[in-house]
């Protein structure tokens, strides 16, 4: 007996597009719509500045490529059956998102919309980086910004791998100066940080060699701004201090000084910043020694050939304002 083998019918695929390809065009659409805001052909036909006969006719080819009735005449004027109400509806959801896309297109070629990837080591992040995203939250609230703080290696290979737009830091060994271009910025200060009620802040005339008795907290080893606190403290006849904890996280560095006694160097504008009332709730001081610690110029990088869009363009002007100001010179931008 033989054996029957069971057939299956291929899937349904649906059809796509299928009004486009009858032949569906936007000023069919446009009149449509404006037949059902006024109730007359011509009214309608005035309303997108085309004849009445010309407007007939191009309802008529409507309702043919649709295959159905879209509206009936009454002494008044014309009443939208329901598949001219449906496809008016659908329309009009169309037409008004042809008009938003239209105006985003208009915002990203003027730089009022669009995304920003921005780098930075933390001193400029807080210094330069803040005070433009205030700014733009008033200003450009529809560019869409994205704020990655790290080291100067770190953000050298995002920005090359096309992470970043661009990042305020430091060129590392090793990076293709042919690539990028530069606009120095100058060096950044560095402070010495600690809780607000510490011992030392009692002590009057305080010395660099006072804060060595106390544990610090900085970077790994290979860290920029460890590396130029201890070239500092060399070069000033001290030695490194003995008990050194080591981590990368401004959240732990900060909690630490916060919680012990422990001493860390910061950023001067982070030190500032953080010693605020408004941040971790003035806990934080300053202490007034090592004025003349400062890590090697910073500056703002980018890829030379690739196009920067409208937005990066705007922020990256903005910034630079704000470095013009910094340095009291006229800005260029």
């Amino acid at each position: 007996m033989p054996t029957s083998i069971p057939v299956t019918a291929p899937p349904v695929v649906p059809v796509r597009d299928e009004l486009i390809r009858r032949g569906l065009r936007l000023p069919q659409l446009r009149l449509l719509v404006a037949l059902q805001d006024t109730g007359q052909v011509s009214g309608a036909a005035a309303q997108v500045a085309m004849t009445q006969p010309a407007a007939s006719r191009l309802l008529s080819e409507l309702e043919k490529t649709v295959d159905a009735r879209l509206y009936d005449r009454h002494a008044r004027g014309v009443t939208l059956t329901a598949a001219g109400l449906a496809l008016a509806a659908r329309a009009r959801e169309m037409l008004h998102g042809l008009d938003e896309v239209q105006q985003q297109i208009t915002a990203l070629g003027s730089g009022e919309r669009g995304k920003v990837r921005i780098g930075s080591v933390t001193g400029p992040a807080v210094e330069l980086v803040l005070p433009v995203i205030r700014e733009l939250r008033v200003t450009y609230p529809d560019i869409e910004l994205s704020v990655h703080v790290d080291t100067s290696d770190k953000l050298a290979d995002a920005l090359t791998a096309g992470e970043l737009d661009f990042y305020i830091g430091r060129v590392p060994d090793g990076m293709d100066t042919r690539a990028i271009t530069l606009f120095e910025v100058g060096p950044e200060p560095v402070s010495l940080v600690a809780r607000l009620e510490h011992p030392l802040s009692r002590k009057s005339d305080l010395q660099v060699a006072d804060c060595l008795a106390y544990d610090w907290v900085m970077q790994p080893e290979n860290g920029l701004l460890r590396r130029t606190a201890e070239a500092y403290l060399l070069r000033n006849g001290f030695n490194p201090p003995e008990r050194i904890l080591s981590t990368s996280s401004m959240l732990l560095t900060l909690a630490i000084i916060c919680e012990t006694n422990a001493i860390a160097p910061l950023a001067r504008s982070a030190a500032d910043f953080y010693a605020g009332e408004k941040a971790f709730g003035g806990r934080i001081r300053r202490l007034e020694t090592a004025a003349d610690l400062a890590v090697v110029p910073f500056s703002l990088i980018h890829m030379r050939t690739i196009e920067q869009s409208p937005a990066v363009k705007r922020v990256l002007g903005l910034i630079r304002q704000k470095i013009d100001i910094g340095k009291g010179t006229p800005s260029s931008d």
